[in-house]
């Protein structure tokens, strides 16, 4: 068999199918911002619809082949040393590809920004007493189609079984309502919000992933969510993913952000679509409890499918996972797994088997991330399965989750592992320049090291350019056969998933500013009259720069981007947050 399994146990032989829809890709508009969500509804029928208002422009959804495992993963095979030993049931979601709309792709020069290095003492973003308060009160200041934030009501005793099945609600910022301000589940495509727990028993090392439900502020559940069984004592990791540009929390209760250790960002500095309570915890528990025993993360496994690439700096024939410069953009590791059932009605319900079934006429709706690019894509193409954990909201079906990715990567690091630069905009300081400290609080809430001497020979902002180019150019390009066979996460970003991969690469080289490090862009990628890359070629020749200081993302400014044949009109706009192209939304 050319695949090792990933698990925390066996998994049952039955194929599910895998949904992943709404992410940011870069669009015609430079100012416009919104996207297509995929709808997948359970008589089997699957519609494309406009997430966001008709004034918005539509960058693309995720589109996810039917042949694909589901979020509650399936599989074939004995897992690797696992940390649970029973047997996990499966279901079904169905799910066909559908075609996401198009954008143009042409990008000009970018401007550039003196760089600094923060290296202020951690002051994380998190609650304050009292809470901020959300409002209901009219606004007309910004319109549905303009608005790209939102806030998102954390419960109180969010670690606690009962906030975890308490609903998280999605409103709007500044005083606007949901509806006001476009932040609803309804329309989630362009700005819906999802969380993801992870679980560690602390005696027995087993972990665990439960998915809370998030509703619209003024809704109330399809379904009551179903209230975990935690183990007591339990180590309790949240991860918050969105579809727009900055999600940030505010306590149900003045002491909820507290009470679950959670940031939205650093020194008065949001990360922006991401954000957590209690990561550093759960790690440094989960960590230890791996040195003395008691929790088990497999091996990433290898697949014979693979064509190894990259000499000594490659990883071969192992298993992608999210610390991998094979697969990396410029902000790995963000976003969840999380799925939601979405009612006719704009209620919604935890995906799981019975609500599938009870539940008529329903959409799933997914958060697009690194995670979901491996675990939905890469995975099933190279003949790799995730790494999985019994889901204690569908009777402890397996499925995986982001945490569970980084445990994966953490255990499994190859000669050179990527870590969140400094470069990435989500950790830049308020004024776009490098911020270490801000860098240390995101990688420490992911379970990544802080910023020392030792990994910044591997992960600098010019090192981490120079080892993307280096290494991932020559696994793309001696991949791309295979590669060529898989969907496109993002049909307006390429037609497959070797040029959405490629073309992925080529912006995010942009993106991080690499050529300031004295790099140049490795892509050509040959573009139709649509801006969707059909082709792509590269140069491998390994690179070496020439100037290590380099400069920070110029937030604003219009990036440039790879070769292309032919050139495209437009300029490329992700997300507000990720003010240059952001393909993959992950």
């Amino acid at each position: 068999m050319p695949r090792r399994h990933r698990s925390v146990r066996r998994r049952s032989r039955r194929p599910l199918a895998r949904l992943v829809a709404p992410v940011a890709i870069p669009v015609a508009l430079a100012v416009a911002v919104g996207a297509i969500v995929i709808i997948v509804d359970h008589s089997g029928a699957n519609n494309l619809a406009d997430a966001a208002n008709a004034n918005c422009a539509s960058p693309a959804a995720y589109v996810v082949p039917a042949n694909t495992a589901g979020h509650h993963h399936g599989s074939g095979s004995t897992a690797s040393p696992t940390a649970t030993a029973t047997t996990a049931a499966t279901a079904t979601t169905a799910a066909t590809a559908t075609t996401a709309a198009s954008s143009t792709a042409t990008a000009t020069t970018a401007a550039t920004a003196t760089a600094t290095t923060g290296t202020a003492p951690t002051t994380p973003i998190s609650s304050a007493a009292p809470c901020p308060t959300v409002s209901a009160t009219t606004s007309t200041a910004t319109t549905t189609a303009a608005n790209v934030n939102c806030d998102i009501i954390v419960p109180a005793n969010p670690l606690s079984a009962q906030g975890l099945a308490t609903p998280y609600q999605l409103t709007g910022p500044g005083g606007m309502t949901a509806a006001q301000s476009g932040c609803t589940m309804a329309n989630a495509g362009a700005l819906g919000a999802f969380v993801q727990a992870t679980v560690l028993n602390p005696r027995t090392g087993q972990l665990y992933v439960y998915n809370p439900l998030v509703i619209t502020q003024g809704t109330t559940p399809a379904v009551a969510p179903t209230v975990p069984n935690l183990p007591r004592n339990a180590v309790v990791t949240i991860e918050f993913g969105f579809n727009g540009t900055v999600l940030t929390q505010v306590g149900a209760t003045a002491n909820a952000l507290r009470q679950g250790n959670c940031v939205n960002g650093q020194g008065g500095s949001m990360f922006g679509q991401v954000s957590f309570c209690n990561g550093t915890n759960f790690f440094n528990d989960a960590f230890q409890l791996e040195r003395e025993g008691r929790l088990r993360v497999p091996s990433e496994g290898t697949s014979s499918k693979i064509v190894a690439s990259g000499g000594r700096l490659g990883s071969g024939q192992d298993c992608p996972t999210v610390r991998n410069f094979d697969m990396v953009d410029q902000d790995q590791s963000d976003n969840v797994t999380s799925q939601y059932l979405l009612t006719a009605t704009g209620q919604t319900a935890q995906n799981t088997t019975a609500n599938a079934a009870n539940l008529t006429g329903t959409t799933v709706l997914t958060n697009g991330s690194d995670n979901a690019l491996i675990d939905f894509f890469l995975d099933p193409t190279f003949g790799c399965t995730p790494f999985m954990a019994p889901d204690l909201g569908n009777n402890n079906q397996m499925t995986s989750s982001q945490a569970l990715d980084e445990l994966l990567a953490a255990k499994n690091q190859t000669a050179v592992t990527a870590l969140v630069p400094e470069n990435d905009e989500m950790v830049l300081d308020g004024n776009g320049n490098f911020d270490a400290a801000k860098t240390n609080l995101y990688r420490a809430e992911v379970g990544q090291a802080p910023v020392n001497n030792q990994n910044n020979r591997q992960d600098s902002p010019a090192m981490y350019c120079q080892n993307m180019v280096n290494i991932q150019t020559p696994f793309l390009a001696a991949n791309q056969t295979l590669l060529a066979t898989g969907a496109s996460p993002v049909p307006a970003v390429g037609n497959n998933l070797f040029t959405f991969l490629a073309n992925r690469l080529s912006m995010s080289f942009t993106n991080l500013n690499c050529q300031t490090f004295g790099l140049t862009n490795p892509v050509t990628a040959t573009l139709d009259g649509n801006g969707v890359a059909v082709a792509a070629t590269f140069n491998t020749t390994q690179q070496t720069v020439s100037n290590t200081t380099g400069t920070p993302p110029a937030t604003g400014a219009t990036p440039t981007a790879g070769a292309t044949t032919p050139a495209q009109g437009g300029h490329h706009r992700g997300r507000n947050h990720h003010q240059w192209m952001d393909p993959s939304g992950m």
